[in-house]
């Protein structure tokens, strides 16, 4: 019988390089390049992310004194205060209710565009380009136009809709949704371009008609697709900032103070810790839908 090596014995026979095991089991030389490499990126985002927010943090734990002249340092339960308080929960209720009337009319819209203009047909890159050519108009752009077509005064549709806290915050959404429209089509379609033809043709010969291969075929291919355009909307719902500023100014009676908005009249020395407090919370809030994100997706790819 033969003798068995054993499974402990080195590799006399590798290169000196290789036996020498640096971080995580590389090579010494591959982890110096690795670190060279990586040492721009890593110094760029220390100077300007994850220093700058270290700073964030640690505001969140003092308090004005005397109208800024002058912080003390109250600890984490400054924190408590304001991420409990009427005003930071106020403007995250009115952020979430953008995000509930901007992201499912937005996904409808975007993924009925995009099946509509995903077709074989003379003259659909023109449409397609008209469908996309939201992405290329600025917020204030859009906030304008939208802002003169629903004048009471002037606008083409008369409708009195920004001055009553009951229609201004679905107004702002009405435009933000026609802002992202070209961005959810954009990506819809090309979640519907990487479909397999075979699938269709397949689902054709089983005897399902066009709603049915769209439900049985296309709607769950589209599904990372979709699964990553929720959150990006969801995001960008709750980052909403540019809108309630030209439009509104945050009124009716606050009815469109969204988070972002809130925060952003924080920065005068008066109160900035306060707004330092509810930066944190939001990223926080963005950090779990990101999460959120990958968990879906990584669920998703699993079962597939």
């Amino acid at each position: 019988m033969g003798v068995l090596p054993d499974a402990d014995a080195k590799d006399d026979t590798a290169p000196e390089g290789v036996r020498r095991s640096g971080l995580f089991g590389h090579s010494l030389r591959e982890t110096g390049l690795a670190a060279a490499f990586l040492a721009p990126s890593l110094v760029i985002f220390g100077l300007f992310f994850y220093f700058p927010f270290a700073r964030l943090v640690s505001w969140g734990f003092y308090d004005s004194r005397q109208r800024g002249s002058f912080y003390e340092r109250v600890g984490f339960s400054h924190y408590v205060d304001v991420l409990t308080s009427s005003e930071f929960l106020d403007g995250l209720w009115i952020s979430v209710q953008f995000v509930l009337l901007t992201v499912p009319a937005g996904l409808i819209l975007g993924t009925l565009l995009a099946v509509a203009a995903h077709r074989r047909l003379k003259g659909m890159k023109i449409y397609q380009t008209i469908f996309s050519s939201t992405i290329a108009t600025s917020v204030a752009v859009a906030a304008v136009l939208f802002f003169g077509l629903i004048n009471p005064a002037v606008g083409v549709f008369k409708v009195d809709w920004l001055s009553n806290p009951g229609t201004a915050l679905p107004a702002l959404a009405l435009v933000a949704v026609w802002k992202n429209l070209g961005l959810s089509f954009v990506i819809v379609l090309a979640g519907l371009q990487a479909v397999p033809d075979e699938l269709t043709e397949a689902a054709m010969i089983d005897g399902y008609g066009a709603i049915g291969r769209f439900f049985k075929v296309t709607l769950p291919a589209l599904t990372p697709v979709l699964t990553f355009l929720v959150v990006a909307l969801t995001i960008f719902g709750m980052q909403e900032f540019a809108l309630p500023d030209i439009i509104t100014g945050g009124g009716p009676e606050g009815s469109t103070s969204t988070l972002v908005y809130t925060i952003a009249q924080k920065l005068d020395p008066t109160n900035i810790t306060d707004g330092s407090v509810m930066a944190v919370g939001l990223f926080g809030i963005t950090l779990i839908i990101g999460l959120g994100q990958f968990l879906l997706l990584e669920r998703g790819m699993n079962r597939d």
